[in-house]
């Protein structure tokens, strides 16, 4: 491949907290493992979005973070659902997970409007909900993360669960869902970083990232051993 995967990195100086950036970085070094170029852009606020993206990626961060970025990610609505209807794969956590939405009511009455990518709406409970997660999804395994955050999130009829919680909150609390996935967009709220505890979801991505650009792709196995080897220490730690 003469081009490089092009990732965009949203927000990374205001929506970058609890290791978010690894996300990033696991994309690019599982990449150049397999003997791709990776480049990363960051994409803060007023920085216009390059012509061509393969992957996008945002992180969490709290709601001072959310109101500084909020009109700057509406002037971007237009060209983020349009990429998404493209198949751009994205992964979004937390923070812009929730304005990956339509909206976000904060604990004090207010309303941060969402780009609508997802099919979901947050309201801030009275309590945040913290601790580690282990997730069952069939499509990439357990995904093992660490939440902390106060929204109670609901999916709506054009969004499904990422997956459901074994041991964790997830969504809201109740009904048992971790993030969302329509199209080739995937929310959650599980920090850690996510990619680098769960390779099988970080390949995925990739994965549909060559496949838009080039067709069917075969990615190369890799050693995962020490992977595996922190995810059994991740899924046994206390709630």
């Amino acid at each position: 491949m003469t081009d490089p995967v092009r990732i965009a990195h949203l927000y990374a100086r205001e929506m970058n907290i609890y290791g978010d950036h690894g996300n990033v970085l696991a994309l690019a070094q599982r990449l150049r493992w397999r003997g791709y170029e990776a480049e990363v852009v960051e994409v803060n606020r007023g920085d216009a979005l390059p012509d061509r993206l393969d992957l996008v990626v945002g992180g969490g961060g709290q709601d001072s973070g959310q109101d500084l970025v909020e009109s700057d990610l509406l002037s971007r609505g237009t060209d983020l659902r349009a990429m998404a209807d493209d198949g751009v794969p994205m992964l979004v956590v937390c923070g812009l997970y929730q304005l990956f939405g339509h909206a976000f009511r904060t604990s004090d009455g207010r309303v941060l409007r969402g780009v609508g990518v997802l099919d979901l709406e947050t309201t801030a409970g009275s309590g945040r909900l913290i601790g580690n997660v282990v997730a069952h999804s069939g499509a990439f395994g357990d995904l093992i993360g660490y939440e902390n955050h106060s929204g109670r999130t609901t999916l709506g009829t054009d969004a499904q669960p990422l997956a459901r919680v074994g041991r964790g909150m997830g969504n809201n609390g109740t009904d048992h869902t971790e993030g969302a996935r329509s199209r080739n967009v995937f929310g959650t709220y599980l920090h850690g970083a996510l990619l680098p505890k769960n390779p099988a979801l970080a390949d995925h991505l990739i994965g549909l990232a060559l496949e838009r650009r080039h067709g069917a792709v075969q990615l190369r196995p890799l050693d995962d051993r020490v992977t595996e080897q922190a995810r059994r220490v991740a899924a046994g730690r206390p709630r």
